[in-house]
């Protein structure tokens, strides 16, 4: 996701930088889906009215009808790794942005997940990420669904990663996590059981901040 962010902000920076509330509220309405104001996204976010603003005309360029479905959310994120297939991977980041289970993503709800992933707690952020590994939506993690993640990645990062990746990989990947998060040896990982878990990796902890300084 941080490279869709960049890739939005980078575009909208080369537009006019400044404009009023009127202008962006006229604009809003020339959509086929207005977005809810400004003065509640700021409400509802963590972002402030510039940086909704800046968003906006980000999402619009790329989304002139006010929505995006999966094929063009698809066509979107495959743009960044254009040495593997992110086709899968993009499936589950599409489902866990679309939280209404509609078949699109507004405005709103791509602004409310990237307030989260960029400026959310670190509880916020981890149970963010959970949702997106809990594919049918149980409220837990099991080994099927974390090998569909692991192998959705390693297929978007294409055959060209170094060092090459051996095909029992996606494998040995998910029996770490499972080793390291199923804390009670039940066979699947509970929300409780990802947040500690992560919590206690440096690595992870870190990871989570790369991108909160993006906008």
């Amino acid at each position: 996701m941080g490279a869709v962010v960049g890739t939005l902000t980078m575009q909208t920076k080369q537009r006019r930088p400044s404009r009023d509330k009127a202008d962006d509220d006229l604009e809003m309405t020339m959509v086929c889906h207005r977005p809810e104001g400004l003065d509640q996204l700021e409400a509802q976010t963590n972002f402030s009215k510039r940086e909704l603003q800046v968003l906006y005309r980000g999402f619009k360029n790329e989304c002139p009808s006010g929505v995006v479905n999966e094929d063009t959310f698809k066509q979107i994120y495959s743009q960044f790794f254009p040495h593997g297939d992110a086709s899968t991977y993009a499936h589950y980041l599409f489902n866990a942005f679309d939280t209404g289970h509609t078949g699109s993503i507004k405005f709103e709800d791509f602004v409310t997940a990237l307030s989260i992933l960029l400026r959310g707690s670190v509880t916020e952020k981890l149970q963010w990420t959970f949702n997106l590994y809990d594919i049918n939506r149980d409220g837990y993690i099991n080994k099927e669904e974390m090998t569909d993640i692991v192998r959705a990645i390693y297929d978007m990062m294409g055959k060209y990663t170094y060092p090459a990746l051996k095909n029992d990989a996606p494998k040995q990947h998910v029996d770490a996590f499972f080793q390291k998060m199923d804390k009670n040896r039940d066979g699947v990982v509970t929300l409780d059981e990802f947040i500690l878990s992560c919590q206690e990796d440096e690595n992870i902890m870190r990871s989570l901040q790369l991108f909160e300084n993006v906008i």
